[in-house]
């Protein structure tokens, strides 16, 4: 844990030199976190957590939409239940936590800490639903879990303990549960674009990256260019039948014959905030997307010196607070920083520090030209704007910032992304911080073997950055959307038919 008990101003880390120690620093200073004595458990202080209630605002709408409802199910899974999935319980066994004691006294059996809650839900879902017309069965839950097994915790993209949304359905036939998997999807993918301005690719998971259990896992996948690693954001599984068997999970038939349940599972996490963080922001800090920032706009009085009368300052701060009640009153989040011992370079600092997606300068040229400086933060662009009909300039303006934030990052993204169609090619792209499209066959195996391949090894004399990443490439999907037909392609690892072009990184 680093020394961050004093309060300081400004980034010393920088992104593009050393970006773990910046992304932590970042995230201190800015307020986002803090640590807890426990560690991979992170606290989420208000300017973080403000974030977190914009996405369950915004995906909870979503949901409510298609039909979900809300509920709240235990934190804690009994071991029968939890070991009743064979291959589910396999790919969770080593991040499960277990409380074993009760005070002094040894429990009879071990009780677990959902990992994820299926098989906490499951067995209600199975008393719930008898017949045709309990169908379907949607639900979500936000709460919190815990997965204990890593060695190196990243705030908000690898903990012990974090928060998300995990959806549930049953449905009577497959193609309903596989519209209900993409519509899950694209929510996430709107979460992403639409709320954070992060671009996403939307896929299919290889066998060998599917949830435990499922019988397809779709994913958005993003990607950090600074370090060249691909991040997944979001995925969304369709469970098939593997669970309502195992679970009794039926009804009954026109042949009297039990007909099982089609389940989907899909999940959000707080990982989406770091995502957020490392795509947008910069050496002055954190940059936060208009649409989920605490503040949206903040207003500064500039121009007083010692030579200002008290009338005037007077009329100056009244401005400030004039234009911070009328941005309110439109809407938009706003805050006048009237501290009178601070001076306006310290208020800039701090501001541009915790990512305010707009800063409004108000002095006396602004109280006689009936304008004010407008500084926005992802660009550095500063511009005059008129004070006229000031709420729905402000909206209009967070709406450009938006798209300006979604379209830098999505060339950013674009231009990591390089269609591969040599092994020759592969690793020199990836040690370029890039991602590659391949054609591939979609064999496990010889997705081992890209991933040992494709691994800088210690004896490497590669000239690559020495802070990029030096782990073999894994599969982060099969995108959707194919930039090629795959006919007469050949799988760049083994030389097999491909049967798609599958995007391959380094990642999270």
């Amino acid at each position: 844990m680093s020394n961050e008990k004093e309060t300081k101003l400004g980034i010393e880390a920088k992104k593009e030199v050393d970006f773990s120690a910046w992304y932590t620093q970042v995230l201190l200073r800015a307020e986002m976190m803090d640590y807890s004595d426990i560690s991979g458990c992170y606290i989420l202080r208000p300017w973080s957590y403000k974030i977190w209630k914009e996405i369950q605002a915004f995906l909870g709408q979503r949901f409510e939409a298609a039909g979900v409802e809300d509920s709240y199910f235990p934190l804690f899974i009994s071991q029968g239940a939890l070991q009743k999935e064979k291959d589910h319980v396999e790919g969770f066994a080593p991040e499960v936590a277990w409380v074993t004691r009760s005070g002094s006294s040894e429990l009879p059996e071990p009780i677990a800490v959902r990992p994820t809650s299926e098989t906490i839900m499951y067995p209600a879902y199975a008393k719930w639903i008898n017949s045709h017309r309990d169908l379907p069965l949607k639900m979500n839950q936000w709460c919190n879990v815990v997965r204990w097994e890593f060695k190196h915790p990243q705030p908000f993209l690898r903990s012990r303990e974090f928060l998300w949304q995990e959806g549930h359905t049953c449905f009577l036939t497959k193609s309903e549960a596989d519209q209900d998997v993409l519509q899950a999807l694209e929510s996430y993918r709107a979460v992403y674009e639409d709320l954070l301005a992060v671009p996403m690719i939307k896929g299919m998971k290889s066998e060998k990256e599917r949830f435990a259990g499922a019988l397809y896992t779709t994913t958005v996948e993003g990607f950090i260019p600074s370090v060249g690693r691909g991040i997944q954001g979001g995925t969304s599984h369709c469970l098939g039948q593997n669970f309502s068997k195992m679970f009794k999970i039926g009804v009954e038939g026109k042949d009297g014959e039990t007909e099982y349940v089609w389940q989907n599972s899909w999940g959000f996490t707080t990982r989406s905030i770091g995502v957020m963080v490392m795509t947008h922001s910069d050496n002055s800090g954190l940059v936060l997307p208009p649409r989920v920032a605490s503040i949206q706009v903040v207003i500064v009085p500039v121009g007083i010196t010692a030579k200002t009368s008290a009338e005037d300052e007077e009329k100056i701060q009244a401005k400030c607070t004039e234009l911070a009640n009328a941005l309110i009153a439109a809407g938009i989040r706003a805050k006048a920083d009237l501290r009178a011992n601070i001076t306006p370079g310290w208020k800039f600092n701090h501001w541009e520090l915790k990512g305010v997606p707009v800063r409004f300068e108000v002095g006396p040229k602004e109280l006689t030209s009936n304008q004010t400086r407008a500084c926005i933060r992802y660009s550095g662009e500063k511009r005059q704007v008129s004070l006229d009909n000031i709420g729905q300039v402000a909206k209009a303006l967070l709406d450009e910032i938006h798209g300006g934030m979604f379209a830098k990052a999505k060339t950013a993204y674009d231009a990591c992304i390089k269609i591969v169609e040599k092994w020759e090619d592969v690793t020199p792209a990836l040690d370029n911080k890039c991602c590659v499209l391949i054609p591939w066959c979609e064999d496990s195996t010889c997705e081992d073997q890209i991933k040992d391949r494709s691994a800088v090894k210690a004896t490497d004399d590669a000239a690559v950055d020495s802070r990029a990443p030096a782990m073999g490439a894994k599969s982060l999907c099969i995108p959707f959307d194919q930039p090629a037909k795959c006919t007469e392609k050949f799988c760049v690892q083994c030389g097999k038919p491909a049967k798609s072009y599958t995007l391959f990184g380094r990642s999270y």
